[in-house]
């Protein structure tokens, strides 16, 4: 999410052939990229395009013609629909979050690594900032599942506020986590998959796709604050920061000929699980305003704005879900692998030692797990909105904002 505005920050930042003349404008047609990966992975994705089709946010060729109408009303909707979560960021409903920022890495062997800048930090807030309501609803419902989509961190007095503590680029080096996620908790078994990682034809492959659309959004934020900050400082100290060019690092994580060709359209693709998410969601987030659980009238008439926003009933949207729910209904009996996954996917966010890092990726991976759990269930046929909680559907709009946040850095860029 941004706090300047990226119109201006790229004209002062970027060289003059990359500036947006008018910033952001909802382009004419659609095309794609490429997921910010490990270069080793670069080599591992070896699909051919469907078509001669591109994405509107990339020049990178479409390999998933059914997502392009979706791709299409996302671009249309996002100049009205972003702003409503810039407003809405700043309700303590979608942005207190309890989190353990203590917690020990059980996946990847570590040395003590000490971020190189302040802004690694983060703290918790006054207790008393905390509405008690947030505090009551986070202790009664949180349970150990044993099975579940994920596994929250339990409630403590300590609850983190992203509003005080934005996205941000910190310096901090994550290629070993995202290296262990993309090979490890990613699939990559089956024939198939060796072909195509994300578009075969099977759950397996929308599970990579929707991780790796999640890696391209870290990395447009990354990007995005990478610009904030030169224009900020004007320059990016090297002995702090390793990247300090944001034109490079935009075409090395997300460009069409960087390390992940796809990393655009998958961004996409996971937009698309999140509103599907947000609108399975929706009577039980309205029925929460109208009681009051989830903030004051101000709060309440941004939500309802963009739970009724055309591009929440468009149907061109439910291209990803569609697509994973019919490969999932294939082979219900082994979703129990995706769980597991998603489970794995929460937990090795500990093993990230820039804290505040840590904690966006978890809001948002929680984010992606009530989706899919909403999406899916356990048998392939959808999730009980009844069952979600406080935490996941504040993480689930909130990362839904973030999405929309990256795809815009792309357009700019």
């Amino acid at each position: 999410m941004r706090f300047l505005s990226l119109s201006t920050i790229v004209t002062l930042a970027l060289p003059s052939s990359l500036t947006p003349v008018n910033g952001f404008t909802a382009p004419s047609t659609s095309a794609f990229t490429v997921q910010p990966s490990l270069s080793s992975r670069a080599t591992s994705h070896v699909s051919t395009p469907s078509s001669s089709s591109s994405l509107s946010a990339s020049t990178a060729p479409l390999h998933d013609e059914s997502l392009s109408p979706g791709i299409t009303s996302i671009d249309t909707s996002l100049p009205t629909l972003s702003p409503l979560f810039h407003l809405l960021r700043t309700s303590p409903f979608f942005r207190l979050y309890s989190c353990d920022m203590l917690a020990s890495c059980e996946y990847i062997p570590q040395e003590l690594f000490e971020c190189y800048t302040e802004s690694c930090e983060i703290y918790p807030v006054d207790d008393d900032e905390v509405p008690s309501d947030i505090k009551s609803s986070d202790l009664e419902q949180h349970a150990f599942e044993l099975d579940g989509w994920a596994r929250w961190d339990m409630p403590s007095e300590d609850y983190y506020d992203t509003l005080q503590f934005p996205e941000d680029y910190t310096g901090y080096d994550g290629r070993d986590v995202w290296g262990f996620i993309h090979d490890r908790i990613g699939f990559h078994e089956e024939e198939a998959l060796l072909e195509d990682e994300y578009d075969a034809d099977c759950w397996k492959a929308d599970f990579n796709k929707a991780v790796s659309g999640l890696h391209a959004m870290v990395s447009a934020q990354v990007v995005r604050t990478m610009i904030e900050k030169l224009q900020d400082t004007g320059e990016l100290d090297p002995e702090s920061y390793q990247w300090t060019d944001p034109v490079e690092e935009y075409e090395r994580r997300l460009g069409a000929n960087g390390e992940t060709p796809e990393a655009v359209e998958n961004m996409y693709f996971t937009m698309m699980l999140l509103l599907s998410g947000v609108r399975a969601a929706r009577e039980r987030l309205l029925q929460d305003c109208d009681s009051g659980s989830i903030g004051d009238e101000e709060t309440c008439e941004t939500l309802r704005s963009i739970l009724t926003h055309p591009l929440m009933d468009d149907p061109s949207i439910d291209a990803a879900s569609r697509r994973l729910k019919n490969h999932a209904l294939q082979d219900s009996n082994n979703l129990w692998e995706a769980r597991m996954r998603t489970r794995d996917l929460m937990r090795i966010m500990n093993c990230v030692q820039c804290n505040k890092c840590r904690f966006h990726g978890k809001i948002s991976t929680l984010g992606l797990s009530t989706a899919l759990q909403l999406t899916l269930g356990n048998q392939g046929t959808g999730g009980d909105v009844a069952d979600i909680k406080r935490v996941e559907l504040a993480a689930l709009v909130t990362t839904m904002g973030k999405f929309a946040s990256g795809i815009e850095l792309c357009y700019e860029m």
